[in-house]
């Protein structure tokens, strides 16, 4: 069976965006592959997180995996800090990264323009750190954003350089996962661009928020001064309200509303709007409950937690002893 990797970094709460992106497609997947989920609490030190903080954000975002139906029986879904054979591959491939290779990462340089201040040596090697959370499995496959296709070649080259280095075909190539469909889109609030985390928290609708704050962020949703006539294209902030629509509302509900819009009709946006309330908050609230519910039984966290961090040692701890192996590590006793 072919294994995946993927991890996400404790930096908040998933919002829909999430949910109908990575996290639908995790679910089919941990039915059909090896899967290994990891929480990347390493990589968050580079922002240096209050320790307070840190903690929080990463029981949230493994409480959010669970409520979301990641099957920790499945799958592996652990610490990355529990993992502590990742950092001993990361020092180990560190050895054959290169200075000029990672200054011209486009993340790093992102990074030395975006936060001068905080140019770290973790940031400069990040890409070094995902290769070993990546290759201490050996996976086969890891789903990537347009934004960390870069960093898997990164990977793809420190697989080949120490097979070249070494004159072995140890480590596999990864490659980026294709779900085998087109991926959904799940367009933000403010009705530009696709919804992610902002200061105020109102472009995204996320997986705790409770009827109010659904309520307020909807109606506060971008929309126009209405059809121009009969038939005429959607404009893009009517465009993403219907693609909400999508997500969590019958056929049956689209279709009275296209009608509407494509009859020219006025004044019927604030009814829009109260069904795709109504509609948000049954979608979010199961999971939202299970979110509270998991939040507070500690036992269950700590063996899930427990039971991933068993899983990704008994894989992790092999790949690193046969790399030390093949390296020429031997003990003397």
């Amino acid at each position: 069976m072919e294994r995946v990797v993927s991890g996400i970094r404790p930096t908040g709460n998933l919002h829909l965006g999430n949910y109908f992106g990575a996290l639908q497609n995790f679910i089919k997947m941990q039915n059909t592959h090896s899967c290994y989920f990891f929480i990347a609490d390493y990589h968050s030190l580079t922002t240096h997180p209050n320790p307070a903080d840190l903690h929080q954000n990463v029981k949230q975002v493994l409480v959010e995996y669970l409520a979301a139906g990641l099957d920790p029986e499945k799958s592996a879904i652990y610490l990355q800090s529990d993992l502590p054979e990742t950092a001993e591959m990361y020092l180990l491939l560190n050895m054959n990264a290169y200075m000029g290779e990672l200054e011209r990462s486009a993340s790093f340089k992102d990074k030395v323009r975006t936060q001068p201040e905080n140019v770290n040596a973790g940031l400069l090697t990040y890409p070094v750190l995902m290769a070993a959370d990546i290759l201490i499995h050996n996976a086969h496959k890891v789903p990537v954003g347009k934004d960390q296709e870069q960093h898997l070649e990164m990977t793809r080259e420190y697989a080949r350089r120490f097979n070249k280095m070494y004159h072995t075909d140890f480590f596999t190539e990864p490659t980026a996962f294709n779900f085998g469909e087109k991926l959904v889109k799940v367009p933000g609030l403010d009705g530009t661009g696709k919804m992610s985390k902002s200061d105020t928290g109102m472009n995204a609708i996320f997986l705790c928020d409770d009827d109010k704050q659904i309520e307020k962020k909807i109606k506060a949703a971008k929309t126009d001064l209405g059809p121009q006539g009969e038939n005429t294209p959607f404009s893009p902030e009517i465009e993403n309200i219907f693609a909400l629509f999508e997500l969590v509302s019958s056929k049956e509900t689209i279709n009275y509303f296209k009608l509407k819009w494509n009859n020219g009709e006025e004044k019927w946006y604030g009814e829009m709007k109260k069904q795709l309330i109504t509609d948000m908050v049954s979608f979010v609230n199961p999971i939202r409950q299970r979110i509270q519910e998991l939040s507070k039984d500690s036992e269950y966290l700590s063996k899930v937690a427990r039971l991933g961090a068993e899983k990704a040692h008994e894989s992790g701890a092999e790949t690193v002893r046969k790399m030390r192996e093949i390296i020429g590590f031997k003990k003397f006793y």
